[in-house]
């Protein structure tokens, strides 16, 4: 830990998926902070392993495979490799930077993906992506199970035939709240970085009164308008908007004006 760093003294709650949380946790520990690390959400194989096997069994002939998430790639793609190599002619595609590099990482590469937003919407915004790219042609999804429907919905009335493959599945922390109430009470929890909608209403389903009203004067950062707008909602009162994924996130609890 970098004692005299920019974040010295700061305790900062990450509440990404334990699977993910080190590299945030690792660059806020770099700038000085101190990373309190409380899991929002539990990724974990899908209840049924021989319906997904059969899912990626049927995956040579399809045009484009999309991984909306690295815990996609994570639970799909070892699968999908133990029948062979990336099936010839499917082209990979991604919604964030971080699962183009989880599929490099296990190398898939030529993926299709946007450089700046890192949602559904600014994924179906590419040119490759366009009716007249995916009419006719068969998409496979891998996903979470639930999750948004705009990507599917929006690629159908495109005219392509799109298959979700759910290859992982989410679950709320059941508990262990207590560690943030302790922070709280003694004045010694500076922020939260909350990077899921879902993430956070399971965060406010865990807290009583007391607890909410500590969230609430609690700055709390997060990258994705659609996270600030529901943290709003839910009567938040100093969300700060990053850019995206952990270095957005970084450089908004960098560029903070801390309290002295």
């Amino acid at each position: 830990m970098n004692a005299s760093g920019p974040l010295a003294g700061r305790i900062i709650a990450v509440t990404r998926p334990r699977e993910q949380a080190a590299p945030l946790a690792d660059a806020i520990a770099g700038a000085g902070g101190t990373p309190l690390l409380f899991p929002l959400l539990d990724i974990l194989p899908v209840a049924d392993p021989l319906a997904l096997e059969a899912d990626v069994a049927g995956l040579p002939g399809a045009a484009l495979a999309i991984f909306i998430s690295p815990n996609a790639v994570a639970h799909a793609l070892p699968l999908i490799l133990a029948h062979g190599p990336w099936p010839v002619g499917l082209v990979p595609a991604a919604v964030g930077q971080g699962t183009v590099k989880a599929l490099a990482a296990r190398g898939v590469t030529g993926c299709i993906a946007p450089r700046e937003r890192f949602d559904s919407e600014a994924l179906l915004a590419l040119p490759d992506l366009a009716g007249e790219r995916v009419s006719g042609k068969r998409v496979v999804i891998f996903r979470g199970d639930g999750g948004r429907e705009l990507l599917a919905d929006t690629l159908r009335a495109r005219g392509a035939t799109v298959e979700c493959v759910a290859c992982y599945r989410r679950a709320g922390p059941a508990g262990g709240v207590d560690i943030l109430l302790e922070r709280w009470r003694a004045g010694r929890l500076d922020a939260l970085t909350v990077s899921s909608s879902e993430g956070l209403r399971h965060l406010l389903d865990l807290l009583d009164d007391e607890g909410r009203s500590f969230l609430a004067r609690t700055p709390v950062f997060v990258p994705h308008a659609r996270i600030a707008e529901n943290a709003r909602a839910s009567g938040l009162q100093k969300i700060i908007l990053t850019d995206a994924a952990d270095a957005g996130i970084l450089a908004g609890l960098l560029a903070y004006n801390w309290p002295a």
